[in-house]
């Protein structure tokens, strides 16, 4: 399974995509500058120019203003001749200028300055002209204006932007985790493996490092600086829970939250929690939608797997939708229920189903999980008076061993998996639902931008496929309990799972 092939492609999706909005940011304040300097060169042209012509000089203005003229135009009025910028990157407020070649070579070949017995090298002067007065101002302008608010990095901090940091492997790390069990007070019961007797520990030392650059480790009091005045909500399963209650205890050690959630609720603390950050007016959610769309809910009452749950997948599901319209943050996870017997309504009618008949021979049919996932999108990008930012955190694999998950899999390991050797690993219906998810993405990332939304992929999927060791296995629950079902779902805490987090940090510190 070649997620990591895949990884690296998206990276260069991400990096085009980051080109594009920091490219599309700078060039607002670049064409506020020019349109500066083009009233100010006008301007001063004018008068050179009535000047020139009352000493009998108006045919060399003449000629002056039409080189100015045409090599100030777009390459789509002028095609022989036109200044080409490549990969302008805006970071920070920083203009990196990496590539920028003025062609002329068209014009020069061409036979217009022979008929208008204009001498090629008088190119030079409106050429040099324009860099003096107009690129070199620009970038000292723009590094002085914006350096001091924005930018605080070096220039391999900047490169270090455009590197995928999702491909990459896991490195020994002597330093251990960022908390314990012990001083967390918000680990769900079935992810405190400590508590339940996990002897291991070697599984905390280790963190992600990227192929070809750095992952900075979380700073809880960078992110809170960072989310101060605004609000994040975590809309999905338990794996979404999973990593909500991770960013609660990485905060922990800098500010503990209220739990506000009888502000919101009166009938369900177990799926739904509030917590607020007094000090940084900060706010995060945890609103639980297993289907992102309208679902029957018989799986409250029914843990048998056997009765088929109706999904109406055009109708995004109202326990979250009435709630994000404010949310400056919204993290979308999920598909680990899609594998269970569904039946899928659309306009109000049975449309298909998965697993109908059969739980074991018949295949997964990702109607209703491409469908959910395009519906929860669609509703997102056209909610009336939500301008957040949306996240969709990739599958999280599975890691069930020697059986399946009711039938004796566990996961034991103890060593993460080195990217080679994850490649072989193939958990049941993962590609499948990695591609869906992506696919939809990419088109629900251009639907939002026209309208000036922001997307950011969470592809964490091939990263913690390389992770085995960090599922709760048989230390999910009380030992001498009756429970033989080994968690290789979910992560215990801290663990592996902390690192979604840092991921995290990374995308909301990109001044988009």
């Amino acid at each position: 399974m070649d997620i990591g092939g895949q990884s690296e492609q998206l990276g260069e999706l991400s990096e085009n995509k980051a080109l594009y909005y920091y490219g599309r940011k700078g060039c607002r304040e670049m064409g506020k500058l020019l349109e500066t300097l083009h009233e100010i060169q006008v301007e001063e042209f004018d008068a050179a120019e009535k000047e020139a012509k009352n000493k009998g000089r108006g045919e060399r203005c003449d000629l002056l203003r039409y080189l100015w003229l045409v090599s100030s135009r777009s390459e789509n009025m002028v095609p022989d001749i036109w200044m080409q910028t490549k990969e302008v990157v805006w970071y920070r407020g920083l203009f990196l200028i990496r590539s920028m070649k003025i062609e002329v070579l068209e014009l020069l070949k061409s036979n217009y300055l022979q008929q208008k017995n204009i001498p090629k090298g008088v190119l030079a002067l409106p050429l040099t002209l324009l860099v003096v007065v107009v690129l070199i101002p620009l970038i000292i302008n723009l590094h002085e204006s914006y350096s001091n608010l924005y930018y605080s990095g070096s220039l391999e901090s900047i490169e270090n932007f455009t590197c995928n940091i999702f491909s990459g492997n896991w490195v020994a790390y002597s330093e251990g985790p960022y908390y314990d069990n012990q001083n967390c007070p918000f680990i769900t019961y079935k992810q405190n493996c400590f508590m339940h007797g996990r002897p291991d520990r070697e599984f905390l030392n280790w963190r992600w490092k990227p192929d070809e650059c750095e992952l900075p480790l979380f700073d809880a009091k960078q992110f809170l600086k960072l989310v101060g005045g605004k609000s994040m909500a975590f809309v999905g399963d338990s794996i979404g829970r999973n990593q909500m209650e991770s960013l609660l205890c990485l905060l922990n050690s800098v500010a503990r939250p209220e739990d506000i959630t009888d502000r919101y609720t009166l009938n369900d603390d177990k799926y739904f929690k509030w917590w607020f950050y007094a000090r940084y007016n900060f706010t995060v959610a945890i609103l639980w939608s297993p289907f992102l769309v309208k679902s029957s809910q018989k799986y409250l009452n029914d843990t048998s797997f056997s009765n088929a749950e109706n999904l109406y997948v055009d109708e995004a599901d109202e326990a979250w939708t009435t709630h994000i319209a404010n949310f400056d943050y919204v993290i979308f996870s999920g598909g680990q229920w899609f594998f269970r017997p569904l039946t899928f309504y659309e306009k109000g009618r049975v449309v298909g189903c998965q697993k109908c008949h059969d739980l074991v021979t018949e295949p997964l049919n990702l109607y209703g999980y491409r469908n959910a996932l395009r519906t929860a999108f669609r509703t997102v990008v056209n909610l009336k008076g939500f301008k957040g930012m949306v996240f969709l955190v990739t599958h999280s694999p599975n890691h069930f061993e020697n059986g399946e998950w009711n039938k004796g899999g566990g996961c034991n390991r103890t060593m993460p998996m080195r990217k080679e050797e994850s490649a072989l690993v193939k958990p049941y219906g993962l590609e499948e639902f990695y591609e869906s998810q992506v696919e939809e993405f990419i088109v629900a990332e251009k639907e939002g931008r026209e309208k000036g939304l922001r997307f950011g992929l969470m592809n964490i999927t091939g990263v913690m496929l390389m992770r085995p060791d960090g599922h709760p296995d048989k230390y999910g629950h009380n030992l001498d309990g009756n429970v033989n079902i080994n968690d290789c779902v979910h992560w215990c805490m801290p663990g592996p799972v902390d690192t979604w987090n840092q991921f995290l940090l990374h995308f909301i510190t990109i001044p988009i």
